[in-house]
């Protein structure tokens, strides 16, 4: 962490980060679903209204707290980008697969963040209070079209996990 500043500002401004990190990955699936996968446009336009809400929560909070924005910010864009043409090309497994494991990571994340900062920061809290059940309905919902045998789905999975924590661990310490 950087002086004066506390890990609750540290989770926000890491939060905010991958909510733009979200809002890149709809973003491109969209474009990609038009082609690819027509039936999942109405559900990205739902989940990135959702990734555009929840970044503006953290944006907020972080305006609040008079600091500015992680320095990974416009990785995580860079990095959903790619990732939503990638998964958008592959098609409709490939997106729902992609959401299933970027939202699980980030449930369990957001779950230790409030145990972590429940007592210390209560502003950090009511923020990441506010999106959670956005992230398990996106979770669920993608859940329920992956075939878990498809190849995507056993491709994606372990490497969108393992790219999520450790975007989420390079974030913190930026």
């Amino acid at each position: 962490m950087r002086p004066g500043e506390t890990i609750g500002d540290r989770v926000v401004k890491v939060d905010h980060a991958g909510e733009h990190g979200a809002v890149s990955i709809y973003t491109a699936q969209r474009w990609l679903a038009r082609w690819r996968a027509p039936d999942l446009v109405e559900e990205l336009d739902l989940f990135l209204a959702h990734e555009r809400r929840h970044r503006s929560i953290f944006e907020a909070e972080l305006k609040s707290r008079g600091k500015l924005r992680c320095r990974s910010f416009h990785l995580c864009g860079l990095g959903g980008l790619v990732l939503g043409i990638l998964t958008g090309l592959i098609g409709r497994q490939a997106i729902a697969a992609t959401t299933v494991a970027v939202e699980r990571v980030v449930l369990r994340h957001i779950q230790e963040q409030v145990s972590e900062l429940a007592a210390i920061d209560v502003p950090a809290v009511r923020a990441i209070r506010e999106i959670i059940a956005d992230e398990e309905q996106h979770h669920d919902l993608a859940h329920n079209r992956v075939h878990q045998r498809s190849l995507a789905a056993r491709l994606i999975d372990p490497v969108v996990t393992v790219s999520t924590e450790a975007v989420i661990r390079l974030g913190m310490k930026l």
